[in-house]
C-alpha cells in the first residue's frame, strides 16, 4: 500500500470546494455530469488527497452510504509549521480547540468543515 485518500460525501459540492480552498487545498480534478452538474472533486494540500463526491452520484449503488451530515469520522492531518498554518485559517474557519500540546507530544488544533465532520491539524515534534 502507498496511501489512502478518502472519499468524502458531501450534500453541497461547492460550499466543501469553498471551505477547503480556505485551508490551502486545491481542485486537482472534477467531475461534472454532462447536464453540468458538479458531482465529484480530488482535492490537495501537500501530500494530503481528499476526494469529495455528492450523495446523488451513487444512488442506489451503495445502500449502506447514508448519513447526516458529520458522523463519528474525525480527519487527522499532519503539517510542518503549525502555528503559521493555524494562524491563517484560525478567522475562516470554525475552530473547536485552540493550539495546545498533547500528552503524546504533538502540537494540535480541531476544527469543523461545512459538512460537521472533525478535522484536527497536528505537528509532531
Amino acid at each position: 500500500m502507498k496511501s489512502i485518500s478518502p472519499n468524502i460525501f458531501v450534500n453541497d459540492l461547492q460550499a466543501t470546494i469553498t471551505f477547503y480552498t480556505k485551508l490551502g487545498f486545491t481542485v486537482a480534478d472534477e467531475v461534472t455530469t454532462p447536464e453540468g452538474e458538479k458531482v465529484f472533486a480530488l482535492m490537495t494540500n501537500g501530500s494530503v488527497t481528499f476526494l469529495f463526491q455528492i450523495f446523488a452520484g451513487i444512488d442506489g449503488k451503495h445502500p449502506m452510504v447514508s448519513r447526516a451530515d458529520g458522523g463519528s469520522l474525525l480527519l487527522y492531518i499532519r503539517v510542518d509549521n503549525i502555528r503559521q498554518y493555524y494562524d491563517s485559517v484560525k478567522e475562516h474557519v470554525t475552530v473547536l480547540t485552540g493550539l495546545e500540546k498533547t500528552f503524546y507530544g504533538a502540537t494540535e488544533f480541531s476544527l469543523c468543515d461545512n459538512n460537521n465532520y472533525l478535522l484536527t491539524i497536528a505537528e509532531h515534534d
